[in-house]
């Protein structure tokens, strides 16, 4: 098994957060694992992607170039590495923000309104836990066990209110019927 990621959005999507999980899981059911985060100085506002590695065998670069799996969270995010995508490749779009398809016929793609899913339920700022729930129910490998664990881990205390709302936008995304 190997997976090879990019999330990317603005900054403040929490897009290296759910990289984050993502390689905690990954790391907790025994994976090899690499976690690269890329963001613009800025921060807040500006972009911000993360390439993630989870794999069976040793990992010989952190750096991902054409990924299997795109969680795209904006329209520039989607036309920078829509391209880079492997064939048969699969892209998470947010269709809230992101109202064109995917050109390529070549790649699967998935449309979840993850950021208005997350407002209408009182979770802004949770759209991507939303996507990374759907995330792990389309890709095999990824358990929805093995995340709420990890979210445990990386949730901090300082934020301790945050844990079940974050279990919660994941469970969500997993449900999610579109």
């Amino acid at each position: 098994m190997k997976n090879e990621i990019v999330i990317a959005g603005f900054g403040g999507q929490g897009i290296l957060f759910s990289g984050k999980v993502m390689v905690y899981a990954g790391m907790m059911d025994g994976h090899q694992v690499s976690w690269l985060p890329s963001y613009g100085p800025e921060m807040r506002g500006g972009t911000a992607n993360c390439s993630v590695i989870i794999s069976d065998s040793p990992i010989g670069s952190p750096i991902v170039n054409d990924p299997e799996i795109l969680i795209a969270m904006n329209l520039p995010s989607l036309d920078k590495f829509e391209d880079a995508i492997v064939p048969n490749g699969v892209a998470f779009i947010d269709s809230t923000l992101i109202t064109r398809k995917v050109a390529r016929e070549d790649v699967k793609s998935f449309y979840i309104p993850s950021t208005q899913m997350a407002n209408d339920n009182g979770m802004t700022g949770l759209a991507n836990m939303i996507m990374l729930g759907k995330v792990i129910r389309e890709v095999p490998g990824f358990e929805l066990d093995s995340i709420i664990a990890a979210i445990k881990k990386v949730v901090p205390a300082r934020k301790a209110e945050m844990l079940e709302k974050n279990i919660k936008a994941v469970e969500m995304g997993y449900n999610y019927e579109g």
